[in-house]
């Protein structure tokens, strides 16, 4: 019992839903930086997920995400989550979800970046506040929308990582990161 009351490496958080659009399933995403959700402009889901399955009778590239996951079978944990590795993935084409605050239609992608094993085996993408996503969304393009911002302006191209203020969050905007 002591252990579990000092258990190292939990992680305090929330869990958000993402649905996946037109139908009835849904992508649970665990967050310690709920704060930053208004800056989710993607999905991921881990290539082993069991909504890879689920969801092929929607996904338009099929044969290229099939190749993708074969791929990634191949290949470690340690070799998947290495922080400098360049991160891969494929856009699951005919797949969206919506997000919870917006409504707005987001893409999804399975990425080696993400592991089944480890949490929910998806994340909410917000490159403007985490390096892992910062990397994939330059390499694929997407859309990165800075939601916090700390006292002193950004320099340099990188996604801010600390505790901030929040902007571009409706009804949150103004408040810090903690409130």
């Amino acid at each position: 019992k002591e252990a579990q009351k000092n258990w190292i490496g939990r992680s305090e958080g929330v869990e958000a839903v993402f649905y996946i659009a037109d139908t009835e399933e849904e992508v649970r995403v665990f967050t310690t930086r709920v704060d930053t959700i208004y800056g989710c402009t993607y999905v991921v889901i881990a290539p082993e997920h069991t909504l890879m399955q689920k969801l092929e009778f929607k996904i338009k590239n099929l044969e290229e995400v099939q190749k993708y996951v074969a791929t990634t079978k191949k290949k470690t944990d340690l070799e998947r989550t290495e922080l400098n590795k360049d991160k891969t993935g494929v856009c699951l084409q005919g797949v969206t979800v919506v997000h919870p605050f917006t409504g707005e239609r987001l893409p999804v992608y399975a990425a080696d970046y993400v592991l089944g094993t480890y949490g929910t085996g998806a994340v909410m993408g917000v490159p403007a506040h985490d390096e892992r996503d910062f990397a994939f969304a330059k390499k694929y393009q997407l859309e990165i929308i800075e939601v916090i911002q700390g006292r002193e302006p950004q320099v340099e191209e990188k996604p801010f990582t600390d505790d901030g203020i929040l902007v571009a969050s409706k009804e949150f905007s103004g408040l810090t990161s903690e409130e």
